[in-house]
This record gives C-alpha cells, structure tokens and sequence, in this order.
C-alpha cells in the first residue's frame, strides 16, 4: 500500500494491487526534485505498461519487491533493536560505573542519577554523562592524593628502616577499591605519625651531628672524616630532609658520641694530670712566669670538669704530647737540681712545724736528705713522693692543732695584756697629764675586761687539748713543752700570785691600823711628802715583763716573780721611810721598830712559794 503523503509502499503479506486512483493522486503530487517510493512505482507501471508486462508478471515483482523491503525493514529494525540494546547496555553500564565510583569514593549518597523519568535513554545516557565525567575526574584526583600520601609513607618507613639510598626513586601501588576520604584520612593519619617520628629522629641525628661536631672541635679531629663513617648522608652537602634517620644510623651515632665523650674525659684527666705536674715542677724550680705562660692553654683547664672544656683543640693529641715532652724535659732538669729541690721542700715542712709550734729536728733531716742523694740508694722521684707525703701530713696535724693553737694565742695575749695592765697599775703618774695617758688608759680599760676572761679561756683550752690527747692518744707539745704542763704551771703562779696579793692587802690593812693608834697616842702629823723620783711613762703598746706569771711563750719566769715585787715594794718602802719627817724623841725609836718589823715582813713575802 503507497501512503499517498509520503510516496512510502507499505506492503502487508497479503497480495496488493496499485490502486489507481492512488497512483494518480501520488503522480499528480510528487515532491520537486525528490525521488520517492510512489515516482518510482509510477515509472515502474509505465515501464511495465510499455512493456507489455502481465499481471501475473506484475504481480510476482511486486511481491518481491514487498519482500525486498520487509527484509530492509527486518534489517532496520534488528539493528534498531541492537542499538537500543546497546544504549541500555551503556546506561546500564553507566549507571554501574557511577554506581562503582560513588562506592569507591565513599559517597554515601546516590541521589541525582537518571532514570526513565529523564525521558529516553539518549536523554539518560546524556544526564549520566557528565556524573560519570565528574566522578572519574574526582577519582584521579583521588587516586593522586593517595599515590602522594601512600608515597611518602613508603618514603619515610624506607628511611626509618634505612634501605633507602640516597635519591632513590620509589612507587607505590594504590588500592581502586577503596578511595574514600575516611581510608584517605586513615593514611593520613599515619603518615602525621610518620612525619613526626620522622622529625623526632632528624632532631636526634641533628643534635648528635652537632655534639659529635663540637667533640671533634675540642679534640681536634676531622669532623667531616667522622661523621662520614657513620653515614655519607650525614654530610653538610646533603639536605637535612635526606639525612639518614635510621635506628642502625641513631645506634651509631650515639655510640660514636659515647666514644668521643670518653675519649674527651680520658684526654681531660691526661691533661689535668700534666698540668698539675707541670705546676708542681714550674713551683719546685721556681721557673719564671714567661716560661710558664708558654703552656697556659694546659693549665688553664687544671680543675675544670669534662663540660666546661669548649675551646676548639684544647684537647688535641699535638697539645698533649707538648706537655708530656715539656714534663720530660723538666723532670731531667729536676734530677740535677735535686738537692736544691729536696731542701725547698724540707723548708716548707719546716715551716709548717713552725707554723704549728712543733719542734723538729732540723739540722738531723736535712743531713739524712744529703745521705740519701748522695748514696744514689733512693729514686729522687720516690723521695720527693715521701717529702710530699710528709708534707701532707703535717699539714692535717697543723689542722688538728689548729683550733687549740689559735686559742693559745689568745691566751698568751691576753698575759701580756695582764703583765702590762699590773706595770701600768704600779706606776704612781699614770694618771698625770702627759702624752699618751689617755691612751693608756682606755688600754687598760680594755685590759681589765680582757683579763677577767683568761680563767674561762683557761679552762676551755685545758677540756680542748684533753679532748685531742685522749682522741689521738698522744701528748700535745708546744714548742717542746707539753701544753697541758704548761696551763697547770700558769694556773699555779696565777693562784699563788693572787694569794700574795691578799697577803700584801692583809700587810698593808695591819700597818695603816698601827699607824692610825700611834697617831691616836702621839698626835697627829704631817703627811709625809711624796718622793720626786724620776717620771714614769707608760706607751700605749709598752709590754709589761714576766712579773705576774705571764707564760712569754715558753712559761719559764717562775723565778723572777718574787724578785721583782720584792724589789719594786722594798724601794716604795725605802723612799717613804726616807723622806719620813721627824718625830718626837719617845717616837722615834718605836717607829722606827715598827718600821723595820714591817719593812721585813714586806721584804719577806714576796718569796715566799
């Protein structure tokens, strides 16, 4: 059938016949310049009624012809069929990709994907377009961030493990399967933990660097050369980034730190101990001061701790074989001067026993110094040894004495200010207005106070040298003398020179009482004048002499305390006596009996013990 619009022959499977109204109608209104199906069966009826064709003839064609076309539209619609087959299968396809992606990238929502409400499926497969485009865009971008996450992992951990070489290139491999932010963060996450792991080793490595640096500084060793044994990435030249952050690379650094550290410590005290040789040696010689400044980089460090030494080559090896010769050489020059040595040292033992007040044989240990150097018996080093030991030793007795000693001064001071203090009280013009008497005066003022404590210093001395008697089971001697002997000699004459001043108060009390009666009974008379003898000043700083028992540093003036008060209260007597003036003719014979009775017992009592 010929659709009159068109000019298409539809053909059914029954037999047709060209209408001929319809043939016309489709050859009266052919399209302009257009061949269609209806011209061309027009020009085909011509042909055919030119021809001569039959019916029969026309038929069978026609029926091929109808054939011919269901086969076209057969083909037609098999292959619209598998076009359509093959965009479902793309959409299907499509939205299982977007499906696939949005799983991947863990997003939880699925909203916004087409489906047949968008209109046919070339609509839907144009929506799902440009999802599909976006989400296999945000998956490369995905699939980047986990290759650089997962990158620097593998990177670190390479460095951490240490077989990774210096710029060596690595790759990574990225699971597809799971791109979604909360795995990316999981990496992430590792990978801050890494990264400062990472910064906590190169603080470590770098901290190490620069005390390994400063160790070699000191001992004057090749850093570079060092620390290259370690590992090459440890080098200036290398970024601090590619340093080497490994445990085997921490393990030797910290074993090479503790080396040099003990090494420096050993150097230190090598050099300490050649330093102080030196010293000891430049002290024995008296070397000068510009020879001595020559190794004042060796000295300089004689007590300092390992810390303190920084100076660049302070403990260099060149540095310490300098002092080991130079200790050599002096050590030479000390075995020929090894006499003028051994006395020096013998002086200062002396003075300290001086020092001390311990008395020593000196004349008999320097004759004994001369034998022994002489014989050649004994090494001069082993000598000084034992020269320094008794040196040491006296010491810490002067130091066990000291206390005691120190009181002793005290003591001995105090006497002496006690002697002068009895000197000024006998002198008759102390208080006249010459120079110096007030001078003397607050002296004795000072004197006096001083004086009245000797007893309790005595006392306090005596437990004191007791204690250290009984604590070391030996005798403490002063200057040869026991002190203890001593206090019990001075304690002595104080208390007898204290009852001989009783006495003489006593004498005196008697003799005024005697001379008031026969004053009662004679009648009274003229004072007697006093004596115009020669004037007696006393200096501020006059030291009296032994006269009331002072010890004078050897307590030996026993026997000149009863002599000088004898002689100093006989010539009192005498004067007054001899510028008496006269008295009646019946006086005069029982004063001058009184006189005399009393003068010898004034005379008498000073010797007595």
């Amino acid at each position: 059938m010929f659709h009159q619009s068109t000019g298409i022959i539809f053909l059914c499977p029954t037999r047709f016949k060209i209408e001929p109204k319809m043939a016309i109608t489709d050859t009266q209104n052919p399209l302009l310049g257009e061949t269609t199906c209806g011209s061309l069966l027009q020009q085909l009826q011509l042909i055919w009624d030119e021809v001569g064709e039959c019916d029969e003839e026309r038929d069978r064609m026609l029926l091929q012809l109808e054939q011919e076309c269901l086969e076209v539209y057969k083909r037609k619609v098999e292959q619209a069929s598998k076009t359509r087959a093959l965009l479902l299968q793309s959409l299907a396809d499509s939205k299982a990709e977007l499906i696939r992606l949005l799983s991947t990238l863990g997003e939880k929502s699925f909203i916004g994907i087409p489906d047949k409400s968008y209109g046919t499926i070339k609509e839907q497969l144009a929506a799902i377009a440009p999802l599909l485009e976006q989400m296999c865009k945000q998956k490369e971008d995905r699939i980047r961030e986990f290759a650089d996450v997962q990158l620097q992992i593998e990177k670190i951990r390479g460095e951490i493990a240490g077989n990774l070489k210096i710029g060596e290139q690595i790759g990574t491999t990225v699971d597809e399967e799971d791109l979604s932010l909360k795995k990316l963060d999981e990496y992430q996450f590792q990978l801050q933990e890494l990264q400062k792991e990472k910064s906590d080793r190169l603080h470590k490595v770098l901290d190490f660097v620069s005390t390994v640096h400063d160790l070699c500084a000191v001992l004057g060793l090749d850093f570079f050369g060092t620390i290259m044994e370690v590992h090459p990435s440890l080098n200036d030249s290398v970024g601090v980034q590619s340093k080497s952050i490994s445990d085997d690379t921490l393990s030797k650094l910290s074993s090479m730190v503790t080396a040099l550290e003990e090494d420096k410590k050993t150097r230190l005290q090598k050099l300490q101990e050649l330093a102080a040789q030196l010293t000891d040696l430049w002290n024995l010689m008296d070397t000068p001061m510009e020879e001595q400044s020559l190794f004042s980089h060796v000295t300089c460090n004689i007590s300092a701790t390992v810390d303190e030494v920084t100076i660049p080559g302070a403990l260099a090896l060149d540095l310490i074989e300098q002092a080991e010769v130079e200790v050599e050489r002096l050590d030479q020059l000390k075995a020929s001067k090894m006499k003028e040595i051994a006395f020096k040292k013998q002086t200062e033992l002396e003075d300290i026993y001086a020092r001390a007040h311990i008395d020593i044989d000196s004349g008999a240990a320097r004759d004994k110094i001369l034998v022994l150097i002489d014989s050649g018996n004994v090494e001069p080093s082993e000598l000084l040894a034992e020269m320094d030991n008794q040196i040491m030793k006296a010491k810490e007795e002067g130091m066990s004495r000291k206390e005691i000693l120190e009181k002793v001064e005290k003591w001995m001071s105090a006497c002496e200010e006690e002697s002068w203090l009895e000197d000024y009280n006998r002198d008759d013009n102390r208080y006249n207005s010459s120079r110096g008497a007030h001078l003397n005066l607050k002296r004795a003022e000072k004197a006096r106070i001083l004086v009245n404590k000797i007893p309790a210093l005595v006392d306090m001395l005596i437990a004191k040298t007791r204690a250290w008697e009984e604590d070391r089971g030996m005798s403490f001697v002063y200057d040869g003398v026991p002190l203890l002997a001593m206090l019990d000699e001075y304690t002595l004459l104080r208390q007898e020179r204290e009852e001989e001043k009783r006495r003489q108060r006593d004498q005196k009390r008697i003799h005024e009482q005697l001379a008031t009666e026969k004053e009662a009974l004679f009648g009274s008379r003229p004072s007697p004048a006093r004596p115009l003898g020669p004037k007696k000043v006393m200096g501020p700083h006059a030291n009296g002499g032994a006269s009331n028992g002072t010890p004078s540093r050897r307590l030996s003036l026993n026997a000149n305390q009863g002599s000088m008060n004898g002689v100093r209260s006989m010539s009192r007597d005498g004067k007054r006596d001899s510028n008496r003036p006269a008295a009646p003719a019946n006086y005069v014979a029982m004063a001058k009996e009184d006189a005399a009775s009393q003068m010898c017992v004034a005379e008498q009592a000073p010797a007595s013990p």
